[in-house]
């Protein structure tokens, strides 16, 4: 990033702010770069005043603000907004053309998936071994979590030979690191028509030999139901809730996180590992699973050192026969 760019000089409550970013830029960045990765959180509300995850992509700022309480003026939020803006762009040298800033609440549903613009450029960003194209601004998800990086890690280094399930998969980001990592097969299901374009675009995007790597729009829930596949490693990483206009299906994590288990488990081969995680706050595995599986809590383990600095975001366990 260009940090020769011009700008006003920062206000008592913006420069407080600049110098939190230098700092993580110093550490955080300096640490990105050393892992190939040019996609990292910069900064997750680590000052009260200044509730924003800020996340950049390459020579882009994803920048998300947190609601701000009802209790505090709109006029504070804004100033606080405006303070945020003016110290992202001094510090990394961007034009406010290369910061993209959404408001970030509860989703409901399958609300997460909807196109907020049809306005926005895909581009491409690396990951270690892998390259992926992800989209700011037309959905309020970038095609890219960026938290679920170790897990993504994870696969490539345990993939080899492997024949890989990815349910809910998303833009198929961990079949692609499975596939750069030697898989001998992958099988990625998601019911989403977008999402699976998106996922071939990646596939693509990495030279990958596609007669390998199967894609097939699918409820998952009814594909665990049915099928009689065998699978080495599965990655099970469900939305909290889900009542898709697609599927009579409606997903409760908490409430069905069982069913999905033991479905998964049963497609698993002997000596195979399922990966099941989820970002629902306030979890419970059912305490029954570890008395039928081998179960390995690897959520401290799952989380890197750009998302460190706050309580864990998501919860993962390893789960073997």
């Amino acid at each position: 990033m260009n940090s020769e760019n011009q700008h006003d000089p920062l206000d008592a409550g913006a420069q407080m702010l600049a110098n939190r970013l230098r700092k993580n830029l110093r550490t955080i960045g300096k640490w990105a770069r050393q892992q190939g990765h040019d996609c990292y959180r910069l900064y997750d509300a680590d000052m009260p005043e200044f509730s924003f995850a800020i996340d950049c992509y390459g020579d882009r700022v994803h920048m998300q603000e947190y609601r701000a309480p009802d209790s505090i003026p709109q006029q504070k939020a804004a100033l606080h907004r405006q303070q945020a803006i003016m110290a992202v762009t001094e510090v990394l040298g961007l034009d406010e053309s290369q910061l993209i800033l959404k408001t970030r609440q509860r989703q409901k549903g399958k609300n997460q998936y909807d196109t907020i613009t049809t306005e926005g450029e895909d581009f491409v960003v690396t990951e270690g071994h892998a390259r992926f194209w992800v989209n700011l601004e037309r959905y309020l998800d970038t095609g890219l979590f960026l938290d679920h990086r170790p897990m993504r890690r994870f696969i490539f280094e345990n993939a080899a030979s492997k024949r890989f399930l990815n349910l809910f998969c998303y833009t198929a980001t961990a079949s692609v690191h499975a596939a750069l990592g030697g898989a001998a097969s992958s099988l990625s299901i998601d019911l989403s028509n977008t999402y699976l374009d998106w996922s071939r675009r990646n596939f693509a995007l990495n030279n990958l030999e596609r007669s390998k790597h199967k894609l097939i729009q699918k409820d998952c829930i009814a594909y665990l139901r049915n099928s009689s596949d065998v699978f080495d490693l599965i990655f099970l990483d469900p939305p909290t809730f889900s009542n898709s206009k697609r599927t009579d299906n409606v997903l409760d994590i908490q409430r069905d996180h069982v069913e999905l288990i033991e479905n998964s488990m049963r497609l698993l081969s002997p000596g195979g590992l399922l990966i099941f995680s989820t970002n629902r706050r306030r979890f419970v595995l059912e305490l029954s699973l570890p008395g039928k599986y081998q179960v390995e809590d690897y959520t401290k383990r799952s989380i890197d050192r750009d998302f460190q600095r706050k309580s864990s975001i998501h919860q993962v366990w390893l789960l073997r026969h």
